[in-house]
């Protein structure tokens, strides 16, 4: 019982001493772990501090460049503002110069006003005198003494303006044909133009014969589809290196030419890829179209043309007349129409304008049977122009008869712009033609032993047999010739026709 009480006592001191070095160990182990946060706690202390210091001289830093950024644009603001301001001050005395000016002005104004208006009614008194004076002197009011003189000044000037009418007629009757020689002359003088020409046939040149193969295609698809969309004749023949395109619409002509040049270039031929270069072309020729029309227009300095006129207008850029380009030639006879106009009075615009739109008829798309001036008419009507100038389009043929002396200058533009030397040419055969035709009617006279057209058909050499004519009788036999070429030929400008007789005696010296 007494060593049992001993081990409980020694087990409950050991207990207690156990419970005691526990807590002393967890006590020691309490304060390094204090010691050790207490560090680390001073540390991020110190470390924040730092950061901190370095954020503050960071910050510190920015706001020195952003307070030095803000003076500096600040001192150039107030830089810009002074110069705004001296020159605000400076327009402020100068308008207070043109004010003042114009006050010193306005004053002077006012005084001269002031002295007209004195002076004014000065002269009506004195005049109000001289007409008392005068009516008291003469016996007569003033109603009556100017009545009596206009009648004699009436009767004076009828008298005169006769005498100047018989005179300016007979001057007139005198110096009409030179004065209408001498403005054709300087008119035709002071235009130039550049001379065009262009056939209903073109011609593409290939890079090989290869490709005259390519360009048909299998079962000659690619031909027919390129025919069918521009409505031309292809002609593939044995001309080396050349594809012949013949159409008698000069726009589908170059539609196709221009086609079948871009596809010969890109290389790809087959119809899908034909019928889109076709409509890429079809609109870039259209809208060429549109732009000459208006380049035109703007060169002669003519506007208020409707679209369908200006398309009309520049469709004659593609067409041809005897080798003479229509716009150039309607270009030519506007310009030609202006100087005829401002010489002998007329309206030069309405001049212009007619001359401009006379063959405008033949770029009119229509089927109609009517000559290109009957279309022409009709299609400047539905434009709403003048009635002058739907007279002088109409007319410039003698389709109908000219009203105005606008439409006549607008024939005889036309005439001038054709007939020129240069401006239209004819084919080899017509040209041939021309030349056997004009030996053959000088060969149809009594007398004529030979005929010779030389110099292209611009003169005529005619030997005359001396038995058979007279020398009496030359001059008579020229002037039927000349007639006769007139009433049967057609040709540009004039023909000079010489005639030669002489007497050739032959004797030998044996």
């Amino acid at each position: 019982m007494k060593e049992t009480i001993i081990c409980l006592v020694l087990l409950l001191a050991g207990v207690i001493l156990g419970w005691i070095i526990r807590w002393l160990y967890a006590r020691f182990q309490l304060s390094a772990s204090e010691q050790r946060a207490e560090r680390v706690k001073q540390d991020a202390i110190k470390e924040a501090e730092a950061q901190k210091k370095e954020i503050l001289l960071e910050a510190k830093d920015q706001l020195i460049r952003e307070r030095n950024q803000q003076e500096r644009e600040n001192r150039e603001r107030r830089s810009e503002l002074q110069r705004q301001e001296r020159r605000i001050l400076q327009k402020e005395e100068a308008l207070e110069k043109r004010v003042f000016a114009l006050d010193k002005q306005e004053s002077e104004f006012v005084e001269r006003e002031k002295a007209i208006f004195a002076r004014e009614e000065t002269l009506s008194n004195e005049e109000e005198k001289y007409r008392q004076e005068l009516e008291r002197i003469s016996g007569l009011t003033a109603e009556e003494a100017k009545s009596l003189i206009i009648k004699d000044l009436e009767n004076d000037a009828r008298r005169d303006a006769q005498v100047l009418l018989n005179k300016v007629e007979q001057e007139a009757q005198l110096s009409a044909e030179k004065k209408a020689r001498d403005i054709l002359v300087a008119t035709i003088q002071r235009i130039a133009t550049e001379v065009t020409g262009d056939i209903t046939v073109a011609t593409v040149s290939l890079p090989s014969d290869e490709m005259k193969g390519r360009i048909i295609g299998r079962e000659g698809r690619n031909i027919r589809t390129l025919e069918t969309l521009t409505g031309v004749d292809i002609i593939i023949d044995d001309t080396p290196e050349a594809v012949v395109i013949s159409c008698f619409d000069p726009v589908r002509k170059e539609i196709a030419k221009a086609s079948l040049e871009r596809l010969i270039t890109d290389g790809r031929i087959h119809p899908a890829r034909i019928e889109e270069v076709v409509q890429k072309v079809t609109r870039e020729i259209q809208q060429k179209i549109y732009e000459e029309g208006e380049r035109v227009l703007f060169e002669l300095g003519i506007n208020n043309i409707n679209q369908d006129g200006v398309r009309a207008l520049g469709r004659l850029y593609f067409r041809t007349s005897y080798g003479q380009n229509v716009l150039v030639h309607s270009k030519e006879v506007a310009a030609i129409a202006g100087i005829l106009a401002a010489e002998v009075g007329a309206d030069r615009n309405l001049a212009k304008r007619a001359a401009v739109l006379h063959d405008i008829g033949k770029g009119a798309e229509t089927d109609s049977d009517q000559n290109h001036a009957e279309v022409g008419m009709d299609l400047v009507r539905r434009m709403g122009e003048d009635p002058r100038v739907i007279n002088a389009v109409g007319a410039h043929h003698n389709d109908i008869e000219p009203t105005s002396i606008e439409a006549v200058i607008v024939q005889i533009a036309d005439a001038i712009s054709a007939a020129r030397p240069g401006a239209r040419r004819e084919t080899m055969d017509n040209y041939v033609k021309r030349l056997e035709n004009l030996e053959q009617i000088a060969e149809g006279f009594n007398g004529v032993e030979k005929a010779y057209a030389i110099q292209a058909g611009r003169e005529l050499r005619v030997l005359v047999n001396n038995e058979k004519i007279p020398d009496i009788e030359v001059k008579d036999l020229a002037r039927s010739i000349a007639k006769q070429i007139e009433t049967d030929l057609r040709y540009p400008g004039r023909i000079k026709i010489t005639m030669i007789r002489e007497t050739r005696i032959i004797e030998y010296a044996r």
